[in-house]
């Protein structure tokens, strides 16, 4: 059923939870108040997003199966990178069923996604542009002609509007099949007269030790991780580790896995009551104990300090 909704965010996790590209985990990487605004719109096979975030953050994805999804800057700014490459606000990547990859902005930056069942994307692709629009193996990143692309744009951010001014039109059939038609022409006018960039050999390389970083860190889910062991558990050398995270993360993996911590004791001081424990008692079970040093980097990322945050979704 047609539907949408415009929701805004101070906590990164919960923000992520609602990015229906992709099963997103978050780590914001920039100081200070994180805000973000998302409206979600279904169609009726289609759904759209437009995502607008202030703070730089590293965010893992994964994509579903059995979906057809693109995602592309909606405004020009500060650098958004997906897999290490930088995402122009000219170009739109369209991913892979399945894909699994971080991607990485480097201050306030809007974006928004498409998608649609694989079925769909297929047999729409041959109708309107007599082409097979089925997603391949890996995530490509496409340079459609401007005037194409200035239409997507222009068009998933009028329907964006509507969502947030006029949201009862969605409660119109023939509204709701006419945006629907002409984001799907739009879309597929961009895919089938798009130019196909491939990502290099270095980066795909690059690619497979992510992978295999990012199932390190799943299988230490809730318990800090330390670059020896990290290494072991990889099968990969610190250098190379390094270089592979700073191009893909834009960071080395030290300064990732402090962020990483950070990000999960915060979890834990939201999901705790007061009288059931403390912050000292918290910020050990992350590996951090020079606690002094804790609260000040933590008021730092997060702008407030540790105490602040403890309980507090049991007192609201």
């Amino acid at each position: 059923m047609p539907s949408s909704a415009v929701l805004s965010f101070r906590e990164p996790d919960d923000y992520a939870t609602s990015i229906r590209v992709a099963r997103t985990e978050m780590t914001v990487t920039g100081g200070g108040r994180f805000i973000a605004r998302l409206t979600d719109i279904t169609l009726n096979r289609v759904w759209m997003q437009c995502l607008n975030e202030t703070l730089p953050r590293v965010a893992h994805s994964v994509h579903p199966c059995g979906q057809a999804s693109i995602s592309f800057r909606t405004q020009p700014g500060p650098p958004l990178f997906w897999g290490g490459v930088e995402m122009q606000p000219s170009g739109i990547l369209r991913h892979s069923e399945g894909q699994d990859g971080f991607q990485r902005s480097t201050g306030p930056v809007g974006w928004g996604a498409i998608s649609l069942p694989i079925e769909a994307m297929v047999s729409a692709g041959a109708v309107i542009a007599g082409c097979d629009l089925t997603p391949g193996r890996k995530a490509v990143a496409v340079t459609p002609p401007a005037a194409a692309m200035d239409r997507l744009q222009r068009l998933h951010a009028a329907i964006g509007k509507v969502a947030e001014d006029t949201p009862e039109t969605l409660g119109n059939p023939a509204a709701v099949h006419g945006m629907e038609q002409s984001l799907l022409e739009a879309m597929i006018g961009c895919l089938s007269a798009a130019k196909l960039h491939a990502a290099p050999l270095a980066l795909q390389h690059q690619a497979v030790i992510m992978h295999r970083f990012r199932r390190a860190l799943e299988n230490h889910r809730d318990q800090p991780v330390y670059i020896p062991e990290l290494c072991a558990e990889i099968g990969v050398s610190d250098r190379a580790l390094r270089a592979c995270c700073q191009r893909q993360l834009g960071m080395g993996p030290h300064r990732y896995l402090l962020l990483r911590r950070m990000h999960l004791a915060r979890r834990a001081l939201l999901a705790s009551a007061p009288a059931g424990t403390t912050v000292t008692a918290i910020a050990t079970r992350f590996g951090f104990w020079q606690f002094g040093r804790f609260a000040q980097e933590y008021k730092i990322l997060f702008g407030e300090l540790p105490s602040a945050t403890l309980g507090r979704q049991h007192r609201e």
